[in-house]
């Protein structure tokens, strides 16, 4: 057997031997050491933190060959990552992290005789499948995390996916690798009797160890933990490349591989078969998987309903508490259909649906797709973890397998919502263990070990497709025999003598408890935001973050609008992820300390507190709203950068300016003056290339009582006077409305709340204002100083609060200032009812006209706009918090044509304002709206109701935009 010695570093290390390394890499590559830089890379999606010494980001293959030399001289392990979105832990390590997702991304030749292609270890998935597809080719695996998952992370875990029971797993789509072992030394790995001969003594090893191979290895498809030597046998092709699959970075590094493709599936077909419950479908998986469908995927009933909470509507599904989610493939369409009818003849089920209709075929996979992050949460609320994630046994066992697994989950008094891939006997669950404090960390550990011995009973394997990592490592005794495991430390030996490559993973492994991240972080409560689903607690709200990565995913297939800045950069810095893990590091306490913590700071600098991510991370992640309790935590009796003063505290600037109109006009003009304008700004915090809105000269308020036909309308009828409630002597509904114009509508802008009062009135409302200024306070929110925005607030419901509780409708005509009112009010003023009467009674313009109850009636409809062509800009505060269904909606019946941009505009109020974010501004512009504005045709009409992203396409592009109001006036 080969002795190992492992390098220093299982501690920290000291400061002067990163020092020296950091200077060594940065030499060779591009190398960062700084905190908040080895914050970010401290945890993938598992439940691990390890912080590394240092980050390294290689251009090229050279650059890692350099980054490995450097790093064994120094002796310093090495961890390689893809897109961090790893479950066990398999991607967080002591020494050196090498990113490959940054910059090693290409996509080589694609033959379409051979049916392969060259990647690079950093291709994301979903890319490879886009540059196969012209040739009527694609790669079998494919996760659910396709759009962020990289080739190198998929091959380091033997990655699978829902189509690997017809495509096989990761493992079987390799044909060679080009890797670079634990000594340094490079080779590529293929098959055959030559590739035994590339690693000296590797042939020994084989002969010495046919019948161990033989009976503990590859004794079904999901047998992923340990490694896959079973490809070894010579029975098997002696394929050396796919036995490396799955080590995670334990015994080489991948540089480059040449995968298989296969044919596109032709005329695809759904079929959903309706069960009582998850054990009775897995009971009917062996005869459904003797017909060859490609796929089998089950999902619980307590799954898609939390998928329900948290989305909204979900396709109607066939009776049952458990489903399995089947596809069938055929010659055509009408072969399809006869093999989808085959298996639900074959299927014992209650209930079914066959559909081909692509549009619903993919709603009903993204429920699948949902679930993945929604399974953080248990439907009682509680966060939900990884680690015992992905547990599969043959699938004749799995009904039993599943019934004796609730029982656990009974024994111990915890939950979790299975799905997975059923037709290879693969389950998916996140399990809501208590990880809070250390205290919780026994029971964890005897979880986590029982678990393990109920799959070992069952022939099953740990993990059945994202690798045993530090989550598992430890338990493979439960699975293996003693003599096995030596197998795997004696080619670990062959390939990593000196224990360099990811140590403590599979050979020699940590123990399941070690580096667990939850229990070390200490509780920060609230000052600012309720956070009333986090329990009051920041740390817990920040902990959300399981890193399942989303953030990261490119615009075209994760709707655009999340982490703008991170689309911008590609920088993890900027996702919401990385964000994530700086902060649950402030509250771990031990490496980035105290609210003005210099990494703090940078971290959030470059967030637009867009919202984004509150409703598109699966996890709930609401990151602007950490950003503002941050803030305020930060600056709480301090002073504050001048950019809050003047920006933050903007309407009562404009409120000043506008009392009387030619103060109005002379700031107007002096700020036109190019020399004084900068002069200004310079002052302010407001970057010179910036120009400044101007100050409108007639507030709306004075505009209102002013205008012709105001008999019913003018500003003396208040919300509050009892002139009319809402509701008439008869006991029927009249059509009174509030229109609330904010700040930016009264001081700013006003021509989009006109135009509205002039449309409501065309549909039949009576239209009133409030009888005062009514600010949400979101300038002060974005600014993080929540002590202004709560004294805002609350006189905020002084003046709508009693409309509200008359059930008027109260309509808002800035998106982000809507939004405010409509999420951020009950978090701020949680105890205050008036603030959820408020809430609910706040709508948008097209959320009102489309209303069942209170829209307009058949007596109004909207203009035909046939032959216009509408770029049209959701806010991204509208997108998060009100969504923009009922516009598109209202968008429609108009005929017109609609382009609908994912994507923030990049201005994001204050922060495209901001000096050191006009870069970053225009970049996220290019994400969406300045190639949408670009490519449009002439006469298209630039369709947005946020003043910042009217602003910052005439800014940037010379485009002035229209509201929703003005558009549908069609004057």
């Amino acid at each position: 057997m080969t002795t190992l010695t492992r390098p220093p570093g299982a501690g920290r290390p000291p400061e002067d031997a990163t020092a020296a390394l950091l200077s060594d890499l940065a030499r060779v590559t591009e190398a960062d050491a700084g905190r908040r830089r080895r914050a970010e890379y401290s945890t993938d999606a598992s439940n691990y933190r390890v912080v590394p010494q240092v980050v390294t980001f290689p251009r090229h293959v050279d650059e890692v060959l350099a980054t490995l030399e450097v790093a064994r001289t120094h002796r310093a392990p090495v961890t390689a990552r893809g897109a961090g979105t790893s479950v066990a832990g398999n991607a967080v390590g002591p020494g050196v992290v090498i990113d490959f997702s940054r910059h090693l991304h290409a996509i080589g030749e694609i033959d379409p005789e051979q049916r392969t292609a060259v990647v690079q270890p950093g291709v994301v998935m979903s890319s490879l499948q886009t540059a196969a597809a012209p040739h009527g080719l694609w790669f079998g695996p494919d996760p659910s995390t396709k759009n962020r998952a990289t080739l190198g992370g998929m091959i380091g875990n033997n990655a699978c996916g829902p189509h690997a029971l017809a495509y096989g797993r990761t493992a079987d789509n390799v044909r060679s690798l080009d890797v670079v072992d634990g000594a340094g030394r490079r080779f590529t790995a293929g098959s055959g009797r030559d590739a035994l001969e590339a690693v000296a003594g590797l042939d020994r090893l084989v002969a010495a160890n046919l019948a161990l191979m033989r009976t503990e290895l590859g004794r079904f498809t999901r047998q992923v933990s340990g490694y896959s030597l079973e490809h070894l046998l010579p029975e098997r092709g002696s394929h050396l490349a796919r036995a490396l699959v799955g080590t995670e970075g334990s015994v080489v590094t991948l540089l480059g591989a040449t995968v298989e493709l296969h044919p596109l599936p032709t005329a695809p077909v759904l079929v959903v078969l309706g069960y009582a419950d998850m054990p009775s479908a897995a009971d009917a998986v062996v005869p459904l998987a003797a017909l060859k469908p490609l796929a089998i995927e089950g999902m619980d009933a307590r799954l898609v309903d939390v998928v329900r909470q948290h989305v909204g509507s979900v396709p109607d599904l066939p009776r049952g508490a458990g489903w399995l989610f089947c596809e069938v493939g055929g010659a055509d369409e009408t072969e399809a259909l006869a093999n989808a009818a085959a298996l639900v003849a074959a299927s014992d089920c209650v209930d079914s649906l066959i559909t081909t209709d692509k549009a619903k075929s993919a709603a009903l996979w993204r429920i699948r797709a949902d679930g993945v992050g929604l399974a953080g949460r248990t439907p009682a609320g509680r966060q939900a973890w990884p680690g015992w994630e992905d547990a599969a046994v043959p699938p004749e066992n799995l009904g039993a397998y599943l019934r004796d697994f609730d029982a656990l989950l009974a024994q111990y008094g915890v939950d979790g919502l299975p799905y997975g891939h059923f037709g290879d006997g693969c389950i998916h669950v996140r399990i809501d263990l208590p990880l809070d404090r250390p205290g919780d960390v026994p029971d964890f550990e005897a979880f986590m070990n029982d678990a393990a011995r109920l799959v070992g009973s069952y022939g099953g394997s740990l993990s059945g497709e994202h690798g045993d990592g530090r989550a598992r490592g430890g338990l493979l005794h439960h699975m293996y025999t003693p003599e096995a495991l030596g197998l795997f430390e004696q080619f670990k030996g062959l390939l990593d003598p000196s224990d360099h490559l990811n140590p403590g993973i599979v050979v020699r492994p940590a123990p399941v408890t070690a580096n667990l991240r939850r229990p070390q972080a200490i509780t920060l409560g609230t000052k600012g935001f309720a956070l009333p689903h986090d329990g009051g607690d920041l740390t817990q709200a920040v902990h959300r973050c399981v890193g399942v990565g989303k953030c990261r995913a490119d615009n075209s297939s994760a709707g655009g609008f999340m982490c703008p800045s991170y689309q911008a950069t590609g920088d993890e810095r900027n996702a919401t992820r990385g964000r994530a893990r700086v902060l649950q590091e402030l509250a771990n306490g031990s490496f980035v300390q105290g609210w003005d913590a210099p990494e703090v700071a940078d971290s959030l600098d470059l967030c637009l507190s867009c919202k984004a991510c509150g409703r598109d991370c699966p996890a709930g992640v609401d990151m602007a709203t950490y950003k503002a309790e941050v803030t305020y935590r930060r600056y709480k009796g301090k002073l504050r950068p001048m950019s809050h003063y003047v920006l933050g505290w903007l309407p009562r600037w404009a409120k000043l300016a506008t009392a009387f109109p030619p103060v109005a006009g002379l700031a107007n003009l002096a700020l036109r003056v190019a020399p004084l304008r900068k002069a200004v700004f310079a002052v302010s915090g407001i970057d010179g290339r910036r120009k400044m809105t101007a100050f409108t000269t007639h507030r709306f308020s004075r505009w209102f009582p002013q205008r012709s036909g105001t008999a019913l309308t003018a500003r003396g009828r208040t919300p509050d006077d009892g002139a009319s409630d809402g509701v008439a002597a008869t006991g029927t509904r009249t059509r009174d409305v509030i229109l609330w114009a904010d700040s930016f509508s009264e001081h700013l802008d006003p021509a989009g709340a006109q135009a509205m009062v002039r449309l409501l009135e065309k549909a039949g409302y009576t239209v009133r204002i409030p009888s005062s200024d009514a600010c949400c306070g979101l300038t002060w929110i974005s600014t993080g100083q929540l002590d202004g925005a709560r004294k805002r607030l609350a006189r905020t419901l002084d003046v709508l609060g009693p409309a509200a509780a008359k059930g008027v409708p109260i309509i808002g005509v800035e998106p982000s200032c809507t939004a405010v009112l409509r999420s951020d009010l009950v978090e701020l003023l949680p105890d205050d009812p008036r603030s959820a009467q408020v809430a609910g009674a706040v709508r948008t313009l097209a959320e009102l006209l489309t209303d069942p109850e209170l829209g307009p009636g058949e007596d109004w409809a909207p203009p035909s706009l046939v032959g216009t062509t509408v770029v049209a800009q959701p806010h991204c505060h509208q997108h998060s918090v009100m969504g923009f269904d009922a516009d598109a909606m209202l968008l429609a019946r108009t005929g017109a044509t609609v382009t609908q941009l994912a994507g923030c505009c990049g201005l994001a109020g204050n922060f495209g304002m901001e000096k050191g974010h006009y870069e970053v501004s225009v970049a996220v512009a290019e994400n969406a709206l300045l190639p949408a504005l670009r490519e449009a045709p002439e006469g298209a009409v630039y369709l947005a109701d946020g003043y910042s992203c009217r602003t910052q396409a005439e800014q940037l592009a010379g485009t002035r935009g229209t509201t929703l109001a003005q558009l549908l006036l069609a004057e």
